[in-house]
Order: C-alpha cells, then structure tokens, then sequence
C-alpha cells in the first residue's frame, strides 16, 4: 500500500502546487499516472519539460511566446495604437478567444497586493510606462480582475497613465466579481470589451 510512499507523497504534493488543485484531485492525478501506460506518464514528462525549454516571455508584451517578439507584437494587422493590460498571460489567452479585439496587449504578471508584498516593482508596470513613453499608443484599456487586487491595480495605473495624455478605459462590467477572465466565456468578454468605460 502507499499510504506512507515518499516518492507518491511528493508526487501529490507537486500537483497540490498547481492552482485549483486540492489534496483529493491532486491524490487523483497521481493515483491516475501510476496506474497509466508507462509511455503517457512519459509524453506527460516531456511535454512539461518541452513547454519549460521553448516557451519564454516577450521581451515587448510580457506575454508568453515561443518567438520573441510574440506573434501579436509582430502582426502588423494589429491597430498599433491601442494596449490591453491583463494581469495573466491566461487573461489575454481568453480575450484572444473571443475574436473581438484586435489591438496589442501588455502583461503585468500579477496584480497589486501590498499585504503580500507585491508593489509596482514586481509587476511589469515600468515595461508598460516605456512603451507609452516610446509614443503611437492612443488608449490604454485596463483589463485587470474584478477583484480587490484587479481593481487597485487598475486605479494605480489609470492615475499614472492619465498624467501621458493617453486615454485609459476599464472594461465594463460583465466579467464575474472576484473571477479571472480564464473563467468568463467568449460573448461575456467580448461585450465586456466592447461595453468598457473611460476613468
């Protein structure tokens, strides 16, 4: 039995580690590799391990990208004049989804949260203030997480952004409270988009 197994019990404890991912799921997830053919255990492996090797962030939007400059930034179908900020790559992945918007983006990788030491200085905030600064950026929408953290973190760059010059939306309400974009469907984001207001 594997009640008291090492290597079982790290297994659950890296898949615990994975957001969403509770002590029952995680025991699922590994119960479920254990008892796989040994050559999907395997794919599993090396497509985490692929993923970790190619996969890096863009040096212009932060996104994450296999070529840098990511696709986005190097479209030149994209209206150039127009940033969506996110906090997650999985934000701009589900605004992508929805087909609507076709502007560039901007990834802070996180949110404000001063109770968890996260200021402006762990965010990619002064790699989106250069961007503005280089100019051709007309608006800038904000399209952060109904949360405490989202909505700080969209105060704080409204009021910094403001002082350029360069308009600043929010999008508009539509998304869930206390939800990531990763979770909204496609038409609620797209109206969120498409209904956002200036602050």
């Amino acid at each position: 039995m594997l009640t008291h197994s090492p290597a079982m019990e790290c297994l659950i404890e890296a898949f615990r580690r994975l957001p969403g991912v509770g002590k029952r799921s995680a025991e699922r997830l590994a119960l479920y590799l254990m008892g796989a053919p040994e050559e999907e255990a395997a794919r599993l492996a090396e497509a985490v391990r692929d993923a970790r090797a190619r996969i890096t962030t863009c040096s212009i939007c932060c996104n994450l990208t296999e070529a840098d400059p990511c696709g986005v930034c190097t479209d030149s179908r994209r209206d150039r004049s127009l940033i969506c900020v996110v906090e997650q790559p999985a934000g701009a992945m589900a605004i992508e989804k929805g087909g609507a918007y076709r502007g560039l983006y901007h990834v802070l990788h996180g949110a404000l949260s001063p109770l968890d030491g996260v200021g402006p200085s762990e965010l990619r905030v002064d790699r989106l203030m250069k961007r503005l600064e280089e100019g051709g950026i007309e608006e800038v929408i904000l399209a952060t997480n109904a949360t405490a953290e989202g909505e700080a973190t969209a105060m704080y760059l409204s009021r910094r952004i403001g002082t350029m010059g360069i308009g600043v939306s929010r999008i508009a309400q539509g998304v869930p409270m206390g939800g990531g974009l990763e979770f909204a469907d496609d038409a609620t984001l797209s109206h969120a988009l498409e209904g956002r207001n200036r602050l």
